[in-house]
């Protein structure tokens, strides 16, 4: 399991880019890389119609990466996979997937515009 220290420090950091705001990709990529710390592979995925997309992402994914949902209003618009979570950090990645889900909103209103990191 990753530290309370580790995940305090990271959900300060992802509070930080948060209160910052800004544009929607911009922000998911800065709390993937505060996660990126963490875990060996981290990304957005966005629910478009009867699929899943991923978006922003950092790492290699090597591995099976389990999915957190992202739902916003009661719908599921987009999940936080993460590769290399132990069990017990399961309710801390919970929690970052609802404090980012405003952003991935946006990024799934978006109607599936291909991100790109440069």
């Amino acid at each position: 399991m990753t530290s309370r220290h580790e995940q305090t420090g990271a959900l300060e950091a992802i509070d930080r880019i948060l209160n910052r705001g800004g544009e929607a990709d911009d922000v998911l990529r800065d709390v993937l890389a505060v996660l990126g710390r963490l875990y060996r592979y981290v990304a957005v995925e966005f629910v478009e119609g009867d699929r899943s997309v991923v978006g922003p992402e950092l790492g290699k994914r090597d591995v099976e990466a389990p999915a957190f949902p992202v739902v916003y209003q009661g719908r599921r618009i987009g999940a936080l996979l993460v590769a290399g979570a132990p069990e017990g950090d399961r309710p801390f990645l919970e929690r970052v997937a609802t404090l980012v889900s405003a952003y991935v909103l946006v990024g799934w209103d978006t109607g599936g515009v291909p991100w790109s990191p440069d």
